[in-house]
């Protein structure tokens, strides 16, 4: 692969996908090549080669000229002083490169990479088979949308791991706005999201608002032109722009997954929920230097919110409700059902959207029941069956699947493949179990007598 080629297919794959996938590709490149041990070692002149050429893509393109050349003096002066000597191999000096050019940049953004290696034989592609060949592999991973279903309460939920170039992924997220066109609210779940292309940020956007508005500008260094982004008019299908919208993040997310919980905070079209993030703002270009094995993937250019004027480099985006990021996800989904229901007027909704939160409820502070416990529920009860075997108890109606048994609290227990139904046990005076009530979440129940125990 000619170096020109490599670097436009890592340079679009950055830009259209993720840094964070980038990065995995780099790492899986460095470990078979350490596993295989044919680095050769590096020399001081290797080293000092290298530094050259990563200080003038620095220098030419950083987008902080001052910061770049600090970053320079920092790595000429330690290599001059020898301090890199002991480092032998080109993974260990990529690594200390990129922690030094770091700790005077605290750029996330800013990395110094082994080049993967090339499989024997392989020979160079043109620029059409490489896109080609990462257009396949994104359709692969699904251009990285990981999951789209409707939550209890009617509302609605989608995962998504990265911004894939909305040119090529633009069909996959119409298509999953349009699954999503009928809810109530909408959960977009970025905790594993490392960034992408802001043409993808930009057509999901563009659902959420009836006139276009301005959602973030990239300032370019080299050229000192700002480009804007703003959201489309129209879009294919139907817009959601009078529901409520929730952002769940972690400490993972990043760069452009952090635009898009940044924009909608700022526009107050978003309630975020979770962790901070990374705190990646800048944009990135990828540069290889196959001479010596070796590229920098170097932030060209910064983001200029609108509203705010600035960015989320370094501090990243802090939610408006802080929750470890594993509950996020339950946590938002209650905000929303308890919000839902305090707006609603119909009185059977409102005993629909209590049912699903004394649901998130038990799930949020799970009550456990010992197990000589379970042994006074099992029993028939008409058409039902309460069994108990190892894993807990099981219901079951005359010849029908057995469903497990979730304890809710005292004599309560709902099921997760039954959202629709519930059953509480009733005692007589002594305390002793005599009757199942089925529960449904339309408000109506059934009742039958122990028939047998």
């Amino acid at each position: 692969m000619s170096s020109s080629i490599q670097e436009k297919y890592l340079k679009r794959a950055i830009l259209t996908g993720s840094i964070f996938y980038i990065i995995m590709f780099f790492s899986a490149g460095i470990s078979q090549t350490v596993s295989e041990n044919t680095l050769p070692a590096l020399t001081s002149k290797d080293q000092g080669a290298i530094i050259d050429s990563i200080s003038k893509a620095m220098d030419e393109i950083y987008v902080f000229p001052d910061v770049a050349r600090e970053m320079e003096k920092l790595i000429r002066k330690k290599h001059k002083d020898g301090e890199y000597k002991a480092l032998a191999t080109l993974p260990e000096f990529a690594q200390q490169l990129t922690e030094d050019l770091r700790s005077i940049s605290r750029d996330k953004h800013l990395a110094v990479r082994p080049l993967p290696p090339r499989p024997e034989g392989q020979t160079s592609l043109s620029p059409e088979e490489e896109k080609r060949h990462y257009i396949a592999r994104a359709k692969k991973r699904n251009f990285n949308f990981k999951k789209i279903e409707i939550l209890s309460g009617n509302v609605g939920y989608l995962k998504l791991d990265s911004f894939v170039d909305a040119g090529i992924s633009g069909k996959t997220a119409v298509a999953a706005m349009n699954f999503l066109a009928n809810s109530q609210a909408l959960i977009f779940d970025l905790r594993e999201n490392g960034g992408g292309s802001p043409s993808l940020i930009q057509l999901i956007s563009s659902y959420l608002f009836d006139e276009p508005v301005h959602l973030n500008s990239f300032y370019i260094r080299k050229t000192g032109e700002t480009k804007q982004f703003w959201t489309q008019a129209n879009v294919e299908g139907s817009k959601l722009t009078d529901i409520p919208v929730y952002v769940l993040t972690s400490k993972f997310t990043f760069s452009g997954a952090e635009e898009f919980t940044y924009n909608l905070k700022n526009m107050k079209r978003g309630t975020i929920v979770g962790e901070t993030t990374g705190g990646g703002a800048h944009p990135v270009e990828f540069h290889a230097f196959e001479s010596y094995n070796v590229g920098l993937s170097v932030p060209f250019g910064r983001a200029v919110n609108p509203i705010t004027k600035t960015n989320w480099e370094g501090t990243g985006v802090e939610p408006d409700i802080s929750v470890p990021s594993q509950d996020a996800l339950l946590v938002a989904h209650m905000e929303i059902l308890k919000k839902l229901k305090d707006a609603c007027e119909d009185e059977q909704e409102k005993v629909e959207l209590q049912w699903h939160l004394d649901g998130l409820a038990a799930k949020k502070e799970p009550f456990e029941l010992k197990k000589e416990e379970l042994s006074a529920y099992t029993g028939s009860y008409g058409p039902r069956r309460i069994l108990l075997k190892d894993a807990g108890l099981f219901y079951q109606r005359e010849n029908r699947p057995e469903f497990y048994m979730i304890p809710m609290k005292k004599d309560w227990f709902m099921f997760e493949e039954l959202e629709y139904f519930r059953i509480e046990f009733r005692r007589d005076d002594s305390g002793r179990v005599m009757e199942i009530v089925g529960h449904y979440d339309n408000g109506d129940s059934d009742a039958h007598k122990r028939t047998e125990h």
